[in-house]
């Protein structure tokens, strides 16, 4: 598939990769939407997604969990084609279409056959979704039961425990810290649906990413057709600031579970940060780099205490978590949580030596490749470009900026931006302390659970 586009050249123990990376055009429709397109005919393939500042972060008090709702409705009825319809036809014509939706983002992906006919059909239908959608009512009540099902059980498993409390201990009454509740769906009414749809989904505002077996006027045409009917869209595709230094919390929440489920962090970085380099090379050697990362050392090879210790940045349109997590022992809870905070203590007070700096280049670049090695990868990036505004040499220019890293940006990164003082920490699964409540804090310079709502 792009075989040819990836061919490079690693030499042992050297930190550099000669890379072909995709042509990305860009241009902007006669809708309004942004346009990003590679052509490509190595296979008769198309891939297409239209995205649009319609995430989770752009509910409002009061309807948590209407972004949602809107975005999975979208391809389950329109107008003309009910929702049966639209699996049947895709399943004629071998097309499969798919979803993106976190926080920022909402929107639809395609991939079919380049062939006239079939590509034509499948474009038919993503249009009609994108453009068409009715929000079945009946459909609407049966996605919301399905919906508080599985959120109901999602409240006993730790794992949800843990995110929730930490989302709101890290972001507070910032949307990027609400989870959606049952009584949130119970409330969603089809006019909501149609009011966000119709606010949030304009062309405008809307990207579009093309990757495959189509010319540049195919995909002119193609974006235009997907765009030239959506809203005119009120809404402001920005999400409201997050506060970034936050004050230091710990929850500590009982549950049966045979394991301690840990989450510790604050706020980091947005997506368009200037330490966005520095702070992705660090925390490879921090803990993104799996077992040659300094948490998985000291954590799990010299003292066994978990199967896995990771971190990781989420940078979104606002700064997005820092998080490190692991599963322990309960017995091992304080211990290894006081193990991770001297580990990210002594990471920021003294940065990463020269060779961790060599090491973490030589596979971020080495497996640089591995990333834009398929259509589906490559238009993920186009869409994220695209969406952030990034320079459209971002692929070109990734492994020269990871190969310009410093270890004093790095250490001038982590100083400024992660304070091991102010961090929110959840741990669901610890029993409880004598005299402290089922849902607690503790003492000790440790905030009050709550504290850290980024007020």
């Amino acid at each position: 598939m792009f075989t040819r586009l990836l061919s490079i050249a690693i030499l042992l123990g050297a930190a550099s990769t000669a890379l072909a990376t995709p042509q990305i055009q860009h241009w902007q429709a006669a809708s309004g939407a942004r346009v990003y397109f590679v052509e490509d005919h190595g296979l008769p393939m198309l891939d297409a997604a239209v995205s649009f500042p319609a995430g989770s972060g752009f509910d409002v008090a009061g309807k948590v969990g209407v972004a949602n709702m809107t975005f999975g409705m979208l391809d389950l009825g329109s107008q003309g084609m009910s929702e049966d319809d639209i699996a049947r036809k895709l399943a004629d014509i071998g097309a499969q279409m798919g979803d993106q939706f976190d926080p920022d983002r909402a929107g639809l992906t395609l991939r079919t056959l380049s062939s006239a006919a079939e590509r034509d059909a499948a474009l038919d239908i993503l249009a009609h979704c994108l453009q068409q959608p009715l929000f079945p009512d009946a459909i609407l009540q049966r996605e919301k039961a399905r919906l508080i099902a599985s959120l109901k059980e999602s409240e006993t498993q730790p794992e949800s425990i843990a995110d929730k409390a930490f989302a709101k201990a890290v972001f507070g009454v910032h949307p990027y810290g609400w989870r959606t509740e049952t009584a949130d769906i119970e409330k969603i009414q089809r006019v909501d649906l149609e009011n966000f749809y119709h606010a949030h989904y304009s062309a405008k505002h809307a990207v579009v990413a093309l990757m495959g077996d189509i010319t540049r006027v195919q995909a002119e045409a193609i974006a235009q057709q997907l765009t030239a009917n959506l809203p005119e869209g009120d809404a402001d595709p920005r999400i409201a600031p997050v506060m970034i230094r936050i004050e230091p919390s710990e929850q500590r929440i009982p549950h049966p579970a045979s394991q301690s489920h840990i989450l510790m962090g604050t706020p980091g970085i947005a997506r368009n940060d200037e330490d966005y380099f520095p702070l992705y090379v660090g925390n490879y050697i921090l803990g993104g780099g799996g077992f040659v990362s300094r948490l998985m050392n000291e954590v799990r090879e010299k003292r066994g205490m978990a199967y896995s210790v990771y971190s990781y940045f989420i940078p979104m349109q606002q700064p997005g978590a820092f998080q490190i997590g692991l599963q322990t022992k309960k017995e091992q809870a304080d211990e290894s949580l006081s193990l991770v905070r001297q580990t990210l203590r002594a990471f920021v007070d003294k940065g990463v030596s020269e060779k961790e700096l060599r090491a973490a280049k030589q596979n971020i670049i080495g497996g640089f490749p591995l990333r834009i090695d398929s259509n589906k990868k490559i238009l993920d990036y186009l869409s994220v470009i695209g969406f952030y505004e990034l320079p459209l040499t971002y692929l070109d220019d990734f492994t020269a900026k990871v190969e310009k890293v410093t270890t004093k940006q790095i250490h001038d990164a982590f100083k400024r931006r992660i304070d091991p003082d102010a961090l929110a920490t959840v741990i669901v699964g610890v029993p409880k302390a004598d005299g402290q409540s089922a849902t607690g804090s503790r003492s000790g310079g440790i905030g009050t659970a709550g504290s850290g709502e980024g007020k």
